[in-house]
Parts: structure tokens; C-alpha cells; sequence
């Protein structure tokens, strides 16, 4: 039993690697998404260059994205695009999220 089924504390089982405000901005776009260049995230997420890199860098090291470089004629290009594993994460988070919600309405 998890802390969604009730049998531990959601606010302590929250992904705190997703937890983070801008990382969560970042999984939730691209979770509407297939693939998301560099630009149009930076766009999405309202972030700094050197933010959403050091972010989506965290987010690339725990397996949650995959990042996808190359050339657009001669622009360097790189695209991002949320895991299954990613995924996966990001549905626990919202789940943890809603039984929280859940527990402080029932209070």
C-alpha cells in the first residue's frame, strides 16, 4: 500500500526531483507533446537559457527525459521529449499530489 492508497505520508512521497517548480513546468509541457525543441520550452516554461539547461540536464541524468541534438541546415537544434520512465514519474507526482488534496479537503 502506497501513500495514494493511504498507507504512507503523500507530502513526504512526492518526487521532489519533479517537485521543483520549473522541472514540473518543464515534465508538463512536454508531457502534451511528442518532442519539444529547446526554444519552444524555453517559451512554455518562461525560463532563462541557462535554467531550462540546468534542469532539463537534472531531469536527463534521472532518465525522465531524453534530449536529442543535431542541425537545422547549419543551427545547432536540440529537441527534448519526456520517458516513459518520465512519464510514469509524472503520473505518481499528480497522483501523490491528488491524494494530498484529497486528505486536506477531508480535514
Amino acid at each position: 500500500m502506497n501513500a495514494v492508497e493511504g498507507g504512507g505520508n503523500a507530502a513526504t512521497d512526492l518526487d521532489h526531483l519533479i517537485h521543483e517548480r520549473k522541472r514540473l513546468a518543464i515534465v508538463s509541457a512536454l508531457a502534451g507533446h511528442e518532442w519539444l525543441s529547446f526554444v519552444e520550452l524555453k517559451a512554455l516554461v518562461d525560463t532563462s537559457d541557462g535554467n531550462l539547461s540546468v534542469h532539463a540536464r537534472k531531469l536527463e541524468d534521472a532518465g525522465y527525459l531524453d534530449c536529442r541534438k543535431g542541425f537545422a541546415g547549419r543551427v545547432p537544434r536540440t529537441d527534448f521529449r519526456l520517458t516513459p520512465l518520465g512519464r510514469r514519474a509524472l503520473t505518481t507526482y499528480l497522483d501523490h499530489m491528488e491524494a494530498l488534496i484529497l486528505r486536506m479537503r477531508d480535514v
